[in-house]
């Protein structure tokens, strides 16, 4: 998520190096992904994710958690010599939400590759900004390491299951037009094994987690206000993914609309956009940003009806020093028919302003 602040970090540093040029970001277009190179960094194109949320169990509740790493190449040209040149920059936060906390944990930071500050690698996982590093390793384990303000989150997360193609095959729609797309891949039911630091106190935690990575150069409409997104572990093995692009100027009907569903050791269906659609259950208000965030929704997909429940309604994340946007990311029991059959995360952006990618 290109951000004004990070924008206005790049707009410092062209002072000194005199070099703003037209930049061409490469369009998605279909194409069969490659791993493990598809794991790694795309630094021709303008923004990229990797995006682990999860639940972790134990006393005296269940906590989730966040670790975001984003890549964004800026406007400066690229045969720039100097190494001062902020060609890519690299943001990342992370969170922890407690119930007995009431708000999220959360810290974040913000570098431009170069001087040993910030890195990502374009042959696999591994990105690294100050102290907070992700990285995947040849066998398919993830490993997170995050020194932040208010806590220390380290955790291991091993693939059960096979990557999940989002779109067609990971060319995915995000608009009407062919362009407004990313390439998209889910890792999810990742087995996760934590500590977290708190206070002094280290506590060991397992649970179940969930990666996105994507990138894309220009995924939005011009009208796009953003999204609501939710990312699924259920029970019985399965895994949803669905996604909503809000209008700043009509309520009556999405941008675009998305939803997977694969069960455990089957086959991945996809529902177009008049099958998806998001309504709200409930609401709570920021006192911070004063923004209405819809934290309990109902998720109509197909023939099946699903609502999501926070594990507590202040997941607020103000990310305005780094990526410029405030958002919601929230541990979510799913239901269906009133009885708990999964968890993950609900996302929406776009509530405080329009998202800008």
């Amino acid at each position: 998520m290109v951000s004004r602040r990070a924008l206005m970090l790049v707009t410092g540093v062209l002072a000194s190096t005199r070099a703003l040029a037209q930049v061409r970001y490469p369009s998605v277009v279909a194409r069969s992904l490659v791993f493990p190179r598809d794991h790694g960094a795309h630094p021709e194109y303008r923004t990229e994710w990797w995006y682990m949320t999860g639940w972790l169990d134990g006393a005296p509740s269940p906590i989730g958690f966040q670790i975001t790493f984003f890549r964004t190449r800026t406007t400066i040209d690229p045969a720039n010599p100097s190494p001062f040149a902020a060609k890519q920059l690299v943001i990342a936060h992370a969170a922890i939400a407690d119930p007995a906390r009431g708000t999220l944990l959360h810290d974040e930071r913000i570098a431009r590759t170069g001087f040993d500050a910030a890195s990502v690698s374009d042959e696999d996982t591994d990105v690294l900004l100050d102290r907070w590093r992700l990285r995947r390793f040849p066998h398919g384990t993830y490993s997170g390491a995050i020194t932040a303000r208010g806590f220390i989150l380290e955790l291991d997360a091993e693939p059960t299951q096979p990557l999940l193609l989002q779109g067609d095959a990971g060319y995915s729609r995000k608009g009407s037009l062919a362009p407004q797309a990313s390439y998209y891949y889910s890792q999810p039911q990742l087995a996760v094994r934590a500590s977290i630091t708190r206070d002094g106190k280290r506590e060991e935690r397992t649970g179940h987690g969930w990666l996105d990575h994507e990138w894309s150069s220009a995924a939005l409409a011009d009208d796009a206000a953003g999204w609501n997104w939710i990312g699924m572990n259920l029970d019985d093995g399965s895994a949803l993914t669905a996604f909503s692009i809000r209008s700043q100027t009509s309520n009556s009907a999405p941008l675009h609309a998305y939803a997977s569903l694969r069960p455990r050791g089957g086959k991945v269906q996809t529902f177009a956009p008049h099958e998806v659609r998001f309504s709200t259950s409930a609401s709570w208000t920021s006192a911070r940003t004063r923004a209405t965030w819809p934290v309990a929704q109902e998720v109509r997909i197909g023939d099946r009806v699903f609502a999501t429940q926070p594990l507590m309604p202040d997941q607020e994340l103000d990310s305005r020093s780094s990526t410029g946007a405030v958002y919601w990311e929230g541990a979510s029991q799913l239901l269906q028919n009133g009885k708990p059959i999964g968890r993950g995360y609900l996302e929406m952006t776009g509530y405080v302003a329009p998202i800008r990618l």
